[in-house]
Parts: C-alpha cells; structure tokens; sequence
C-alpha cells in the first residue's frame, strides 16, 4: 500500500470515512480536507437505486443552484438572425448558425453549453456524433432549444444546470467550489437532491435514493446521511 501524504493524513484526522454525515456537516468538512492550490469543484454523487436501461427509469434533469456552479459558462446560441441581438443582449458569449456549424464539423468544442431555436435543430441534429458524447446537445427537456432564446442564455449563465442517471445508476453533478461558503455548498447541494427526490419513477419498487456523498475534485468522498436530509426536506 502506497503511503500517505501530509495531507492525505491531515484529511483523514478530520472525519470518519466510514461515518454518515448531515448534508451541512458534509459540506463544511469537504472544505477542509482539500488542500489544492486551485479552487477545486465540489462534487454530489447521488446513487439511485434504477435501471437506466429502462425508457421510464432515465433520470434526467434541470436545477438552478441558488449560488451558481462558480465557474464562468461559456454559451454559444445557434440561431437566425432575427434572434442574435436577444442572444448577445442575454450574455451569450458566441452567437451565429452556419459558421459556428462549420468549426464544430472541424473540431471546435471550446464551449460548456449550446442553446438553439427549434427552427434551427435540423442543423444541430447532424452534429449529434460530435455534441453528443461531450454532453453539448441541446434538448427541449432541458430547456436550451427554445424561442426564447434570451431567457435560456440567462438561465444558464445564473447557475441553471442540468443532470442525468448514468449506466451505472449514479448521477455526479458539480455543485460549486471549495471557496464557497459551507452554507452555499449546502443550498446548492439540497436544491439538487431535492429534485432528484421529485423525479422518482412511479413505477419504481424498493429504494429510489441509495446514499450520497459530497467530494472535492482531489478529496475523498464524505458519505451523506440521505435519510436525515429527506426527513427534513420532507
């Protein structure tokens, strides 16, 4: 077994791994065992107990962290004319159609999301292989193929993010930086898991929400203590 570093042990002196947390306890201590020089994303991973194999059993969806993700979005709208003035207006920081169609065909991704009108999706559509591995596609679920085209550029530049189940049954979702205060990480973290809870499959027999747990981008995982949190937020 390799040995540990300064800080690996300075964490692992601050909290019991094997322990469940309070949400808000989970917070505070994921701030004080990441001892990166950069500021680190904090991560929740949520896992439910679901086949995502199954159409009615895919967990997606769309949240507005109360404090945003604390990192600067980067929003191309593809759009018509007509639209790019209310795009820019919004903060999009590239807008157009074809020639930005053009520099995705040839590579370019340097993007975190793509928000587009209807009227435009059939020029999207034949980006899917490039967009659609590096989680870019917009979807009307999500609310980035829209008319309103401003009001999506805003949404998303204010912290609006969106989540999905993966094959294993876990969704991971960035939920704000170490330097954020602990009580912002836990608003943004309880406005996630809260709408997870509301997305339960109907169909679903045993238990939907398995564990939790709150990590850093260099830090072990700190378990959450799911029950207490759902009781509360009940």
């Amino acid at each position: 077994m390799s040995k540990l570093t300064k800080n690996q042990k300075a964490a692992l002196e601050k909290y019991d791994s094997h322990k469940q947390y309070l949400l808000s306890e989970a917070c505070s201590i994921v701030k004080d065992i990441t001892f990166t020089k950069f500021d680190s994303t904090v991560e929740l991973s949520a896992n439910l107990g679901v086949d995502p194999r199954k159409a009615n059993q895919m967990i997606r969806g769309v949240v507005t962290l109360p404090h945003g993700t604390g990192k600067v979005v980067k929003v191309l709208a593809l759009c018509t004319p007509d639209k790019e003035a209310e795009a820019t207006a919004a903060g999009a920081d590239y807008v157009g159609l074809d020639d930005y169609i053009e520099k995705i065909k040839g590579g370019w991704t340097d993007i975190d999301v793509i928000v587009c009108t209807p009227s435009v999706m059939g020029k999207v559509g034949a980006l899917g292989r490039i967009l659609g591995p590096r989680g870019l596609m917009p979807n009307p679920k999500t609310g980035t193929v829209t008319m309103q085209i401003g009001d999506a550029v805003k949404a998303v530049k204010g912290g609006k993010i969106d989540f999905k189940v993966d094959k294993t049954g876990i969704i991971h979702t960035g939920i704000g930086k170490v330097s954020f205060s602990a009580q912002q990480l836990y608003e943004n973290a309880a406005a996630v898991l809260n709408e997870i809870s509301k997305l339960k499959p109907q169909s679903l027999k045993g238990t939907y929400m398995k564990s939790a747990a709150i990590c850093s981008t260099m830090s072990a995982g700190i378990k959450v203590d799911l029950k207490a949190f759902l009781n509360s937020a009940e």
